[in-house]
């Protein structure tokens, strides 16, 4: 980055506070550990979601049912569910109408600590992940662990995991959307992958989120361009 951008990047550091999803990097060592910002904690009634016009968090609705987000729950910067995780998605599954769900990569991060609300950003290493289908498109769900957390901090992939665990993420995301009245389930988990299969999907939503939004690293000299061309 030349010096006249690098002082104007340093400068929006101090003065503007980065967009959740724009703003932050999924971390210098992603795949392999990652940033995540974390919309809902296992507490919450209510069902938060970044707002992607103003980077704020909102009201997304009041949790219907009984159950609730059993993990810390979010999602990793600067990726996107686009045609590459799509067409891994269709790849493993066999079919063919898949497409990407237009949202960053959700990750789900186990922790023996308690959070009093979202709204924050951690460090988590992808451990395996939920290859879930909603409707037509790819909904993937990392698995990760906090990074240092003394109770799940160990775990390195998803087989070392408490199978119980991971049965009650499944059991969340088959039913959350579940009305008790239908009869027909739209959410499907095909199946349930480990860490090398979880580091393809982080870095498809990589390349698919550089894709439908340009690289960041470029975003400082197209916005000297713009203003010198004013």
């Amino acid at each position: 980055m030349p010096n006249e951008d690098a002082a104007l990047h340093d400068l929006f550091k101090l003065l503007f506070q980065a967009h959740p999803w724009h703003g932050v990097t999924p971390g210098e060592n992603a795949p392999g550990e990652v940033g995540a910002y974390i919309e809902i904690v296992p507490t919450d009634p209510v069902k938060y979601e970044l707002d992607k016009a103003s980077g704020h968090l909102r009201v997304d609705r009041p949790q219907r049912f009984s159950s609730m987000c059993p993990t810390l729950y979010g999602f990793i910067p600067q990726t996107f569910c686009g045609e590459e995780v799509a067409a891994l998605c269709a790849q493993r599954t066999g079919k063919t109408d898949i497409q990407g769900d237009g949202d960053p990569m959700d990750i789900c991060v186990l922790t023996e600590k308690a959070f009093a609300h979202g709204s924050f950003f951690l460090r988590a290493k992808p451990i395996g992940g939920l290859r879930m289908i909603d409707g037509n498109q790819a909904d993937d769900k990392i698995i990760a662990v906090l990074v240092s957390d003394v109770a799940y901090g160990y775990i390195a992939d998803i087989g070392d995991c408490p199978v119980g665990l991971v049965d009650r993420l499944k059991h969340y995301f088959l039913s959350y959307k579940q009305l008790p009245s239908a009869a027909l389930r739209r959410v499907e988990i095909s199946d349930v992958y480990g860490r090398e299969e979880a580091f393809d999907v982080i870095e498809r939503s990589i390349r698919d989120y550089r894709k439908k939004f340009g690289d960041p690293e470029k975003r400082i000299s197209q916005l000297r361009k713009l203003v010198l061309d004013v």
